[in-house]
């Protein structure tokens, strides 16, 4: 084999330098490029730019959700509860019960007062910020428990007492006498109550209300029944209960000897928004079976969850800047208007909106009608249409007045009734 001349044979290979300025061998740590033009460093600020601000609301809430847990008071601040200290509370009340043997719990769904309540026990319904639905009533009127009601609605009392009572409308006055047998009101003797029950109707067997405490003028402000079965007994003026008012007189006695005749009293204080009957509630094995499943702690955690999602939602609509209003680009009729907005209003379940046009354009009618001017306020139009329908004050008030309903029933009853009311102003 020949060999080629020393200047024509080709030169060994050169083996690689290093860069200026850049180390070489495998102790170079330059940044490694991905395939799209990015390095690891790059894409990990990019997700941080990215992930930041709901780590931070995150963050946040976590920090506000433990500060609440660690300040959150052990009392509560709804009017009448046992344990609230305030002045509109109950917690005087209950506490003195307890020191007397009695176990007193404290619901606030119809459907756990249900649970709780019994022959041998007596459940205490605390004034309620809404109307009682009628299924409720009933699941209340069938526990067998001594009931002791305190500022029903005109529905409650004649449920309860088997339409022999009915509320009217009436102001505190001086202290008077009970002016009956009944050894409750005996004990309490003379209180300053405001009195608002009327006896309506007789009942089967001579069964008749002792009333106590009456203002000369046809209302009481006390009535006890005495069924076969069980005691019923109203105080239209909850001010037996409150703790900044129960010092008064003998507004103590009267509240002891009335929720402490069991050893076992079921305080059911309303919460506005329950719809609960009893009927549907879970047995404590289901529950026993739902809390099993659950890890602990899930309660907050999903609180938290919640409350993120809350406010990032927040704060990507913010993003998306204020609405415009423009006018519309064709004539709508008045009655598909009238439906768009009412299917609005169910879609949203804005009941309070929807019963409130309804109250003010049958206030609105009604005191044309009566020849009232349009700036008259609440008051001379409740004492307007009292003297032209015969109905009680607090009635009129209630349906022209009175809170929110509760559910689409409750916002269809006030609609016939409202309806009604204005048939009765309108009558020649």
């Amino acid at each position: 084999m020949t060999s080629l001349p020393p200047d024509l044979a080709p030169a060994p290979p050169t083996p690689p330098t290093a860069v200026s300025g850049a180390p070489a061998g495998p102790a170079n740590d330059a940044p490694v490029i991905i395939g799209d033009d990015t390095t690891g460093r790059s894409r990990a600020a990019s997700r941080w730019r990215r992930m930041r601000w709901p780590l931070t609301v995150l963050l946040v809430v976590a920090l506000l959700v433990a500060f609440l847990a660690v300040v959150r008071p052990a009392t509560s601040a709804a009017p009448y509860a046992p344990d609230n200290p305030e002045d509109n509370g109950g917690m005087a009340v209950a506490e003195v019960l307890k020191d007397q043997g009695v176990r007193v719990t404290h619901v606030t769904r119809v459907a756990d007062a249900v649970a709780a309540a019994g022959p041998d026990s007596t459940l205490l319904i605390a004034p309620n910020p809404s109307f009682f639905a009628e299924d409720q009533i009933s699941a209340l009127n069938r526990t067998g428990a001594d009931l002791v009601v305190l500022e029903p609605d005109f529905s409650m009392v004649g449920a309860v007492s088997r339409n022999m009572l009915d509320s009217t409308y009436g102001e505190t006055g001086d202290p008077v006498a009970p002016q009956c047998d009944d050894p409750t009101a005996q004990a309490a003797g003379e209180l300053a109550l405001r009195p608002g029950l009327t006896e309506t109707a007789t009942g089967a067997g001579g069964l008749r209300p002792t009333l106590c405490w009456p203002d000369g003028l046809g209302g009481y402000a006390y009535a006890r029944l005495e069924f076969p079965d069980r005691s019923v007994t109203v105080v239209s003026d909850p001010a037996v209960l409150r703790n900044g008012t129960v010092l008064d007189e003998g507004n103590a006695a009267l509240a002891l000897r009335m929720l402490g005749e069991h050893e076992d009293l079921v305080w059911l204080v309303p919460s506005p928004g329950d719809m609960s009957t009893g009927d549907d509630k879970p047995t404590p094995a289901d529950r026993g079976q739902v809390d099993a499943l659950m890890p602990p702690g899930s309660a907050p955690v999903a609180l938290i969850a919640v409350l993120a999602a809350v406010l990032l939602a927040l704060w990507r609509a913010r993003r998306m800047g204020p609405l415009v209003v423009e006018d519309l680009p064709v004539l709508v009729r008045s009655a598909e208007a009238t439906r768009g907005r009412a299917r609005l209003y169910r879609a949203a379940r804005a009941r309070g909106h929807a019963a409130a046009g309804l109250r003010a354009s049958a206030a609105d009618r009604v005191a044309t009608r009566l020849g009232l001017a349009r700036s008259s306020d609440a008051n001379t139009v409740v004492d307007a249409v009292v003297a032209a329908t015969n109905r009680p004050s607090q009635q009129v008030a209630d349906l022209l007045y009175g809170p929110p309903p509760a559910d689409d029933a409750a916002l269809a009853e006030l609609a016939r009734r409202l309806d009604i009311l204005e048939s009765e102003v309108h009558r020649p």
